[in-house]
């Protein structure tokens, strides 16, 4: 008895319909670029100080430059043998004490003209910023003791990624890859939405997890059905493309962010464009696969015609009026365990989830090192989002030939020896002189490296 794929070989396996959904679907992968790594520019943490009551009134009765201003009140402390501004903590002085002179006020507060005699206090009264947008670091607080929480609000996505990843592939099987698709894009959108308007930095982690929680069921949904429409000799191709729409919504989100410096302005200018794709409702038809399995043939049928059509091809008089059958031949109800069920299988599940494990910390560190580096995060971001398309047309050429071993191995090597090298190399060390260009080349190579990784 004739599967899907034997149907797909006479009305097309990657014609006119498979393309226009393969198009369609890739603007979920998009969306999904925002929510994972969208903390780059949501948590961007400027050059800070303290808050010293007093100081901006004194600054601008002496008509003190900023420098000025910098090198009179904030207190230094010496790291690593070079000077920095103190960023937690402020002389404990009042600076609204009359008679301070314009030039080094301080003399009034020492013996003997020496400052490290004068005490520091933690910043009681907030810190001022040097960046004039604003991101949820700027509007909570969130540094020197509370730097942390940054943190926090990543893990927070990412726990919604860990346990969404556990149930989604049920609801997927239980109840039809596009009412999974659509549910979970509408949750995603409104969840997105509340953590724009979130009162409090609790609520912002809250809406978060959510978001997280369903999102990266969303994307995984629109994968499992792009990939089910399509021939077999496709799919690897049309899974390499789904990817790189990621890195087209990277480089959206890039542009956006620097349109855009406002964290909740920002939030919700890559949020609400999600609810475009609740079209996908009346625009995609269920997966002929999923119905096959649940034993809907008639429904199935229905949708196999209508792929025909679109693709101006005619179902052979002998496919019309017969039963499909799932590819196994029977209809069969996997479970976790079958993963570890033999030692074969046992190795290859612990291998790809130790490489998956690695890869993802590795992405998430480089990403998250974007807003650190101490450049322009905007050229930075765009070039490391840039690298990833060289990575899936070497997988497009390569991996028809020489399978996927091999390109996974090298991409694991060169990713780990680039992250070694940069480790190595001083942090003066400046390799290209303009300023412009990345300072570490090692930087973008573990990116490039590390998209083959994931498209392998």
């Amino acid at each position: 008895m004739p599967n899907l794929d034997d149907i797909l070989e006479h009305i097309g396996e990657f014609d006119l319909f498979q393309k226009q959904v393969s198009f369609v679907l890739c603007f979920v992968s998009a969306a999904f670029a925002p929510i994972y790594v969208g903390v780059v520019f949501l948590g961007f943490t400027p050059k800070h100080r303290c808050l010293s009551p007093g100081v901006a009134e004194l600054s601008s009765g002496c008509g003190w430059s900023l420098e000025e201003e910098l090198n009179y009140t904030v207190p230094e402390q010496e790291r690593h043998g070079e000077s920095f501004s103190s960023q937690c903590r402020r002389y404990n002085v009042d600076w609204n004490t009359t008679g301070l002179g314009c030039i080094n006020p301080l003399e009034n507060f020492t013996v003997y003209g020496n400052r490290s005699s004068i005490p520091l206090t933690p910043c009681q009264d907030g810190w001022v910023y040097s960046s004039s947008g604003s991101s949820i670091v700027t509007e909570f607080n969130l540094v020197c003791e509370d730097s942390w929480k940054v943190d926090l609000f990543q893990s927070c996505v990412n726990a919604g990624f860990f346990f969404g990843s556990v149930y989604i592939g049920y609801i997927a099987d239980r109840f039809g890859r596009k009412l999974c698709l659509v549910v979970t894009i509408l949750v995603s959108a409104i969840s997105g939405v509340l953590v724009a308007f979130a009162p409090s930095y609790l609520w912002m982690v809250i809406f978060r997890f959510l978001q997280g929680l369903v999102s990266k069921g969303s994307w995984t949904a629109g994968y499992i059905l792009i990939t089910e429409v399509v021939g077999p000799s496709h799919r690897k191709t049309v899974g390499i493309l789904y990817q790189v729409a990621f890195t087209v919504g990277l480089l959206f989100l890039d542009g956006v962010a620097y349109a855009i410096p406002h964290w909740r302005w920002l939030q919700l200018a890559v949020t609400l464009p999600c609810f475009l794709l609740l079209f996908y409702y009346w625009c995609l038809p269920e997966s002929p696969r999923w119905l096959i399995s649940q034993k809907q043939n008639d429904k199935a049928m229905k949708i196999v015609n209508y792929i025909a059509k679109k693709n101006g091809k005619k179902l052979p008089a002998h496919f019309q009026n017969i039963n499909l059958e799932e590819e196994g031949g029977e209809k069969l109800s996997p479970s976790f365990m079958d993963l570890v069920r033999t030692p074969q299988m046992r190795k290859h599940t612990f291998i790809l989830m130790y490489n998956w494990l690695t890869s993802a910390l590795l992405y998430q560190g480089l990403i998250m090192h974007m807003a650190m580096a101490g450049g322009d995060m905007y050229l930075d971001f765009f070039y490391s989002a840039l690298v990833e398309f060289p990575a899936a047309i070497i997988i497009i050429l390569t991996i028809n030939h020489i399978g996927r071993r091999y390109p996974w191995a090298v991409a694991t090597l060169v990713a780990g020896a680039a992250c070694l090298i940069m480790a190595l190399i001083p942090e003066d060390n400046l390799i290209l002189p303009n300023d412009r260009w990345p300072k570490k080349p090692p930087e973008n190579i573990e990116p490039w490296c590390n998209g083959l990784f994931f498209l392998v």
